[in-house]
């Protein structure tokens, strides 16, 4: 099906024919590295992007405000990390139900999907508001913060919370132009984001002295506009993912299968965020230095992670196309292409953090103490991200596919289960120092990918296209 083709289909709500946009990709034709990189690249520009809007945040932080108000915003980043992670889920669902019937030709059907994964966005916007408001003080008070970081981190969270609106729009509007091959527009909206939000940063906190609200009402102004932009280019939109206020419905059957996809990996992302939420308690028992050392590695591995990020993201579209054409073959392609293409940077990124880990680390917080634990944190734990360039395609796959529920399975076996015993025997028999801590990520990573290899290995694609439903 050429990407130049336009595939018509009777919409029941409008009689104007539902179409594909010539800009979007259809995965289901042409050689897999150059689809996979150039759907792959929009988003690792704009995780570049975000990259640098989150180093901004903490970098006029640790130079223009208090190094608690520093370590806050780091320590809490799983908190805001449940909410938005949890919701991501059930847009990554949304994303796959889209793609597959992209890649099956049924535009009708990716239509009415798109109005209902609104409605669902509008309903999750409300009410993650309301828990996140009435919830943020006890979370804050699990992670086991010392007295000084807690009024920042109230704070921070509070304004947060109040606009967590933006965010959900925004996610949503994205995971529909993804998952019919369009990662550029998302890019573009997140580039603008991230300008204004710099711009902000700099002028609340540096010249107003606002200090975390000052990043805080920064974050969500961008966060609003890029949801603006998103949602408006959805109805400006001539395609088969046109929004039309008319044609909001809660379609059941629809929402079925989002739901079979999202809230397995959301329910996965939300257990996976909670945990580490007790997690941030064991570090922040080192005392506000070590916590700032890993809120400075924390935002640095970002820059690595991206690079997983952005393939993995890639591969469930590619795979999501591709099982809506039932071509088992092609996915095995796309399978291999996307773990040599997020091994390959990962290494040679990899190599440099190690190498530059002080003067990286310097850049968030020159406090010789807290640049000492970033590094170290930084030099332990790279090397371990080469276990997640297969994990994160594997799992990415297994979505793709349709089978959300086997990886919310394993990650929470591992990311949870297994690094919550693991810290507890650690800490409480073996050793309890920060290196022990710190190596429960590369104990769940590597449990992780072990028992989703397995799964991969034992999927019967085949039989899965013969009991897919029409």
């Amino acid at each position: 099906m050429s990407t130049d083709s336009i595939v018509e289909f009777e919409n029941e709500a409008d009689p104007a024919p539902v179409k594909r946009r010539k800009s979007d990709t259809d995965m289901t034709h042409g050689n897999v590295y150059r689809l996979l990189v150039m759907f792959a690249l929009p988003l690792l520009v704009g995780n570049l992007f975000q990259q640098l809007y989150n180093t901004v945040d903490t970098w006029v932080l640790g130079n223009y405000a208090s190094n608690e108000a520093f370590a806050a915003i780091g320590t809490i980043t799983p908190v805001f990390n449940l909410f938005v992670n949890t919701f991501m889920g059930l847009s990554n669902g949304a994303g796959v139900v889209i793609s597959n019937y992209y890649g099956a030709g049924r535009l009708d059907k990716v239509s009415r999907t798109v109005h209902t994964s609104i409605v669902m966005a509008a309903i999750c916007s409300v009410g993650f508001t309301v828990v996140g408001l009435l919830c943020k003080d006890t979370l804050i008070s699990w992670m086991n913060p010392s007295p000084d970081m807690v009024p920042h981190a109230q704070t921070y969270l509070g304004i947060i919370f109040q606009f967590l609106t933006f965010q959900i729009f925004y996610n949503v509007a994205a995971a529909i132009m993804r998952a019919v091959g369009d990662s550029r527009r998302p890019f573009y909206f997140l580039v603008i984001a991230c300008v204004i939000n710099i711009v902000l940063d700099l002028y609340f906190v540096r010249s107003l002295g606002m200090g975390a609200a000052g990043v805080a009402y920064a974050t969500v102004i961008a966060q609003g506009i890029s949801a603006v932009l998103a949602v408006v280019s959805l109805m400006r939109e001539t395609s088969c993912i046109k929004l039309r206020i008319k044609d909001l419905c809660f379609d059941r059957e629809i929402m079925g299968r989002v739901f079979k996809i999202g809230v397995p990996t959301a329910i996965q992302m939300a257990v996976v965020s909670f945990s580490n939420i007790f997690v941030m308690s064991y570090i922040n028992s080192f005392g506000t230095d070590f916590s700032s050392g890993y809120a400075a590695y924390f935002k640095t591995e970002l820059i690595l992670f991206m690079f997983i990020s952005s393939i993995s993201i890639a591969a469930t579209t590619f795979v999501g196309q591709n099982f809506g054409a039932r071509n088992v073959a092609r996915i095995k392609q796309g399978v291999k292409a996307s773990i040599i293409l997020c091994f390959i940077p990962t290494i040679v990124f990899g190599s440099l953090l190690m190498i530059f880990a002080p003067q990286i680390i310097s850049f968030f917080n020159s406090d010789p103490v807290v640049k000492e634990y970033g590094a170290y944190c930084l030099r332990f734990i790279v090397p371990f991200y080469a276990v997640q360039c297969f994990g994160q395609v594997l799992t990415s796959t297994l979505r793709g596919i349709g089978d959300s529920f086997a990886p919310m399975v394993i990650m929470i076996s591992c990311y949870v289960g297994v690094r919550q015993l693991y810290l507890y025997v650690m800490t409480h028999f073996i050793a309890n120092t920060p290196l022990a801590v710190i190596a429960a990520f590369p104990v769940g990573w590597t449990c992780g990918l072990i028992l989703t290899a397995i799964r991969y290995k034992r999927s019967d694609l085949d039989a899965k296209f013969a009991n897919q439903e029409d």
